[in-house]
């Protein structure tokens, strides 16, 4: 049972790392498993990829296809209404931060 809430409490910390690096600059799918695994995060492409289409689904992200060495690959950058979430998910998550740290 506390695996489960744990693990919905880190997904949406994951959205927000995942939003966070939309914006610094377009990423493939592994390389933001392997961006979440330095810092702690297992996940495997069955469990990103939903993350992903969810949020481009609901108009936060943007997919843009590019062949890289003759194989199709799908780049995730933000967009305007995915940068406005991303920004209050950061006031939000600093206001709880400061009150819970100690």
């Amino acid at each position: 049972m506390q695996e489960k809430v744990l693990r919905k409490l880190f997904l949406g910390f994951i959205q927000i790392h995942i939003l966070h690096h939309a914006k610094i600059e377009p990423f493939f799918g592994i390389w933001m498993i392997d961006e979440l695994k330095e810092h702690g995060y297992s996940m495997s492409p069955g469990t990103l990829y939903p993350i992903l289409h969810n949020l481009e689904a609901s108009g936060l992200l943007q997919k843009e296809n590019k062949v890289v060495e003759g194989k199709i690959r799908k780049y995730y950058s933000i967009i305007e209404e995915g940068d406005r979430v991303l920004e209050e998910a950061k006031q939000k998550a600093y206001e709880l931060f400061k009150e819970i740290k100690d």
